[in-house]
């Protein structure tokens, strides 16, 4: 196995990781400022979008490269 496929795969397990923490940190947000139903769907919407649209940019960059 050389270097790069480690660093690939050490980079996925990382953002896989940062994702949950952050996904972690916007239920508790949601729930210590008791935003109930809609306002933990519009929390999740609004700052969960930020890291999907970066997931999603890695996903097309990797198919255009293939």
């Amino acid at each position: 196995m050389r270097l790069a496929e480690v660093e690939i795969i050490i980079l996925n397990v990382g953002l896989a990781a940062f994702g949950a923490f952050i996904f972690f940190i916007i239920y508790d947000l949601a729930k210590q400022s008791k935003a109930g139903k809609f306002g933990t769907f519009i929390l999740f919407l609004a700052l969960g979008m930020g890291l999907g649209v970066f997931l999603i940019k890695n996903l097309v960059v990797y198919f255009f490269d293939l």
